[in-house]
C-alpha cells in the first residue's frame, strides 16, 4: 500500500485533491480468506508521517498501527511492514492512526473483506462494499477543509456522490449482501426501498442466524460497519440512500435563509436590472433547482441533480439505485437502463373530480376539571 496524494472525481464535473492509497481514495479493497497469513508493505509518500490501523482485526499489539503507542510513525519516504494472521472472517476497515483528523478528512481509508474458509458459510451472489465518508469542499475549490467537525457539504460513498455512484445491478432472485462502513463524524440511517433485509454482520463479526433481525433501515454508527442481506425477488429500480435528508444533497450553503412564502419578485426585478442572470430561489421550496440550468462555479456540483425516466430525480450525495432485473446474462451486470414497468403499475394523474378530504372530528371538551391559566408574576418571558 502506497500512502500518497490522489485526485478523486466526486461526480462528473467535480474533482477533489485527496490523500489515499495506490492512487485512489478510498484505497483498494483488500480481500483474503480466514486463516491467511498476510504481509503488507506500507510506503509513505505523503508530506508528513503516517501509520495504518487495521480496524476490527484481531492481531498482535505491535501490528495495531497507533503511532507512538504501538510503533514509530512511518516517516516520509520510508516503508514499514505489517504481518499477521486473519483469525476471523468478516468486514473490516483500515485507516491512519497518525494525525488522524487531517488524514481521514483527506480521504485515507479502505475496506478489508475476510472471506470464510468454508465457502458454504452464508454465501451470496452479489457483494457490495461502501465506505461512508464526508468532505467540506468550498464550491469551486478542490481541497477539503480538514478542520471542519460537523458542517460537511459533501456526503459520499467511496468518495463519490450521486449521480457519480454506480447503480447496484443484480439479477432477480440473487442473494445480495451490502457492507457499509462509517468513517464520518455522524451516524447514517441507511435505507433500501422495496425490500426488508436481514442484518447479518458488524465489524465484530457475523450475527448468528438466530439473532438476525429484519429491517428496511439500518443505522450505521460512527466508526462501525454493518452488513445486511436480502433476496432480490422484486424487479425494479429501487432507491438506496442515507435517510438524513441533507445527506442526499450536494454542496449546500449552511447559511442560506429560508424564503418559503416570501414574495420577493419586486426586489428581484430591481436586482435583475443590475444582474441580468439573477434567479429568484426558494420562495416555493427548492425543487425548481432540479429543473433549472443554474450557473455554478467550476468544479462543483448542483445541490439536486440526476435525471430519471420521469424527470429530475432531485437527489445528490449518498444516493443510488438498486436495479433488479429478470433475464440478465450470467456474469453480465452492466447497467441495464431504466426499468420498464408492467402496464398499470405506475402512479398516474387522476382525471375525475378530486375526492374530498375527510377531516378528523373536532375534539369534545373533557368532562374533567377545567384548567385555568395562572398569570405569571414578575417580568420577562414565561
Amino acid at each position: 500500500l502506497i500512502a500518497e496524494p490522489v485526485v478523486r472525481e466526486i461526480a462528473p464535473g467535480m474533482k477533489a485533491n485527496l490523500w489515499g492509497y495506490n492512487g485512489q481514495s478510498p484505497g483498494p479493497t483488500i480481500e483474503c480468506v480466514e486463516g491467511d497469513k498476510v504481509r503488507f508493505f506500507v510506503t509513505n509518500r505523503l508530506p508528513e508521517h503516517t501509520t495504518i490501523h487495521w480496524h476490527g482485526i484481531l492481531l498482535p499489539n505491535g501490528m495495531d498501527g497507533v503511532g507512538g503507542l504501538n510503533q514509530p510513525q512511518i516517516p516520509v519516504g520510508k516503508t514499514f511492514v505489517y504481518e499477521f494472521e486473519m483469525k476471523h472472517s468478516g468486514t473490516f476497515m483500515y485507516h491512519p492512526h497518525a494525525d488522524e483528523m487531517v488524514q481521514m478528512a483527506m480521504g485515507m481509508m479502505g475496506f478489508i473483506v475476510v472471506h470464510p474458509r468454508n465457502p458454504q458459510f452464508m454465501p451470496v451472489d452479489r457483494d457490495f462494499c461502501f465506505l461512508i465518508n464526508a468532505y467540506d469542499i468550498e464550491p469551486g475549490a478542490m481541497t477539503p477543509k480538514v478542520n471542519t467537525m460537523l458542517d460537511f457539504n459533501l456526503w459520499t460513498w467511496n468518495s463519490r456522490a450521486f449521480p457519480g455512484i454506480d447503480p447496484l445491478v443484480v439479477r432477480k432472485d440473487d442473494r445480495v449482501r451490502i457492507r457499509m462502513g462509517n468513517l464520518t463524524m455522524t451516524n447514517h440511517p441507511i435505507h433500501l426501498h422495496g425490500y426488508t433485509f436481514s442484518v447479518t454482520g458488524t465489524d465484530g463479526g457475523w450475527v448468528p442466524p438466530s439473532a438476525h433481525w429484519p429491517e428496511v433501515t439500518i443505522d450505521v454508527p460512527i466508526g462501525a460497519m454493518r452488513a445486511f442481506d436480502f433476496v432480490a425477488d422484486a424487479p425494479g429500480d429501487w432507491a438506496f440512500h442515507c435517510h438524513k435528508s441533507h445527506h442526499t444533497m450536494n454542496p449546500m450553503g449552511h447559511n442560506v435563509p429560508t424564503m418559503i412564502g416570501v414574495d420577493h419578485r419586486g426586489v428581484a426585478r430591481q436586482i435583475m436590472n443590475l444582474v441580468p442572470d439573477y434567479m429568484v430561489m426558494g420562495e416555493r421550496g427548492m425543487a425548481d433547482m432540479g429543473e433549472m440550468e443554474m450557473p455554478i462555479p467550476d468544479n462543483t456540483l448542483p445541490m439536486m441533480t440526476g435525471q430519471g425516466p420521469f424527470g429530475p430525480i432531485e437527489m445528490g450525495g449518498m444516493f443510488t439505485v438498486v436495479k433488479v432485473r429478470e433475464g440478465l446474462a450470467r456474469n453480465d451486470y452492466s447497467d441495464p437502463g431504466w426499468y420498464e414497468h408492467p402496464p398499470g403499475t405506475v402512479a398516474f394523474e387522476w382525471q375525475g373530480e378530486p375526492p374530498k378530504a375527510e377531516r378528523a372530528p373536532e375534539p369534545t371538551q373533557s368532562a374533567g376539571p377545567s384548567l385555568t391559566a395562572r398569570k405569571p408574576s414578575g417580568h420577562g418571558n414565561h
